[in-house]
């Protein structure tokens, strides 16, 4: 199977049209249908449903939907691994590739992003965001180089920085509502509330130990992935997210307010990368910054 041909088949899957897919490639339409046929017989798999002569429009098979996001995974760890060939000499130019969820702690990273581009202004940055599962899935696969992840890493996998900060386990509301009044926030009174929660927390965490409820006993109307999306629920008044401080901005004339919770939890933070690996310049210049910036705090 080659590159040049799942180039092909992302061009077909993103223009559901073989003919305008063609055009996109600048090929002709039989040269491109005979190369999709050619793979799909390799595979010994369907790919593409074609549509009838009325119709150009294409669909994907479920083989064929694996394929595409298999072959957008190849492509990227393609794209990437030139890059660090490109900069492998002297010249510190090139790509560093990070996955993260959302926390403040990101701005000890900022920092030493910031530190690093005044030495090399060659070096990009690529974030990705989402939770421990999605970050430690596209470290594996070798899609970034490092990752950002609440609580204790798998040292048998992973290589991993602690970084000095915590991040503090709350309760986002309405500066209107009820429990705004308080100073801290404790699991009674959250029992009858509507809650949002992270996808994280809803398949068991620190959270339903604090509460000591399993969370099905809990009036959970959303869980979300990125919480400035469920603040705008909160904002709205549907309830209480529970969530980290520091990510939402709840200062000046925002609607919204913070307060910790009681007992407090606090979640220590590591940035880590798959052990053994081979770094790029600007993978490797970016590591060695954060380690010096964790060492004077």
């Amino acid at each position: 199977m080659e590159i040049r041909v799942l180039q092909y088949f992302l061009a077909i899957a993103r223009e559901q049209s073989i003919i305008r897919a063609a055009e996109s490639l600048h090929l002709s339409q039989p040269t491109l249908s005979t190369q999709i046929k050619n793979m799909e017989e390799e595979l010994g798999k369907q790919l593409l449903i074609r549509g009838s002569k009325g119709s150009r429009k294409v669909t994907l098979t479920e083989e064929g939907m694996i394929l595409r996001k298999r072959a957008e995974e190849i492509l990227n760890l393609v794209k990437k691994t030139e890059s660090e060939i490109i900069s492998s000499d002297n010249v510190v130019i090139g790509d560093i590739y990070i996955g993260a969820g959302e926390t403040d702690s990101m701005r000890l990273l900022a920092k030493a992003a910031g530190r690093l581009k005044k030495l090399y202004p060659g070096i990009h940055y690529h974030i990705s965001s989402g939770n421990a599962v999605f970050v430690m899935e596209q470290l594996d696969k070798g899609l970034i180089d490092f990752g950002i992840i609440f609580g204790t890493p798998d040292s048998g996998k992973y290589d991993a920085l602690k970084l000095p900060s915590k991040d503090i386990w709350g309760v986002l509301m309405r500066r209107d509502s009820p429990l705004a009044q308080k100073e801290a926030i404790s699991s009674e009174d959250l029992f009858n509330q509507p809650l949002l929660i992270s996808q994280q927390e809803a398949d068991g965490g620190r959270l339903s130990q604090w509460m000591k409820r399993h969370l099905s006993e809990l009036d959970v109307i959303m869980t979300y992935n990125l919480l400035f999306n469920a603040s705008l629920f909160v904002e709205e008044g549907l309830g209480y997210a529970v969530c980290l401080d520091g990510i939402i901005n709840t200062s000046g004339d925002s609607k919204l307010c913070f307060r910790p919770l009681s007992p407090a939890i606090e979640t220590e933070m590591y940035m880590i990368w798959k052990r053994y690996q081979v770094f790029s310049k600007p993978a490797e210049k970016f590591l060695m910054m954060m380690q010096e910036n964790v060492n004077v705090i």
